[in-house]
């Protein structure tokens, strides 16, 4: 069953929550108190972690880079990168990106594998109003470290589509996964996946008909190399438009990378790349 723009994400399911009392106060808002320990963090926290203690120093695992000012707030380019490897012994099995003051707090959650190699992950976002943006690891041990930065956009998740809707539905579904250079044996290698998909927030409204288009988005990608889980992850209409992530997977020989995603009207989109390794 599709999701709806009132959810977030708990392990194993997406919950039911009243996350529009978000409204008025908040997310009218000018400007917000840097408060690190909001309301609504607070009640995500407790749905995704319970009673799990977070340590505030996510900084020791990776650097969380996003801008201080959007120029797009529905195009927030963000990017994550691992200062430990992927190795099997201790990497990063979980990266949670949280967005405080959007409709659906849980914009992503990442389950990274060893066969990464590195966990370095970008994307774009919208954000909807003046809003932490935090990024929460849980490694191997199952220990959890946060950090947060605060970023001020507005009106990223209820702006109109940035492709006419007629044309995104020509192209629904198609992606293509692109080498970032010469794969190399047993190196990790940058790939990226991008994948056309209006990913449509429900919030937008149509300035003609002042209707809103039902949401319907990407909300679960997997990618495996050689059969073998690489990342995945499930995702919400936080993601920008035609969803775009960067990240890193680790040849040991020759094989297929295969990106599937689901969007919440259940229609499954796939792609392969062969790769030869040097």
């Amino acid at each position: 069953m599709a999701s709806t723009p009132s959810t977030f994400y708990a392990p194993g399911r997406w919950l039911p929550t009243l996350v529009l009392f978000l409204t008025c106060g908040l997310l009218q808002a000018a400007d917000l108190p840097p408060d690190p320990n909001t309301a609504i963090w607070s009640k995500v926290r407790i749905a995704l972690f319970q009673d799990r203690p977070i340590a505030d120093s996510a900084e020791q695992f990776i650097t969380f880079t996003l801008p201080a000012r959007a120029e797009d707030a529905a195009v927030v380019p963000i990017r994550i990168a691992a200062r430990i490897a992927q190795q099997s012994g201790r990497f990063i099995k979980t990266l949670y990106l949280v967005i405080d003051n959007n409709p659906s707090p849980v914009a992503a959650v990442f389950h990274l594998t060893p066969a990464a190699g590195r966990a370095d992950l970008e994307t774009r976002v919208r954000i909807e109003a003046y809003s932490y943006v935090r990024a929460v690891v849980e490694t191997n041990d199952g220990k959890l470290y946060m950090t947060r930065h605060f970023i001020k956009a507005s009106g990223g998740c209820s702006a109109p589509a940035g492709t006419d809707p007629a044309a995104a539905q020509q192209g629904l579904g198609k992606m293509k996964l692109i080498l970032e250079d010469a794969p190399q044996m047993n190196k990790p290698s940058l790939v990226q996946l991008m994948i056309r998909h209006p990913n449509t927030s429900g919030l937008a409204v149509d300035q003609i008909t002042h209707l809103s288009a039902p949401p319907r988005y990407i909300r679960h990608i997997d990618v495996r190399y050689a059969g073998e889980p690489v990342m995945q992850a499930d995702v919400d209409f936080s993601v920008s438009e035609n969803p775009n992530f960067r990240f890193y997977f680790t040849p040991r020989s020759k094989g297929d990378l295969v990106a599937s995603a689901e969007d919440t009207s259940d229609m499954v989109f796939k792609t392969t790349l062969v790769v030869l390794p040097q």
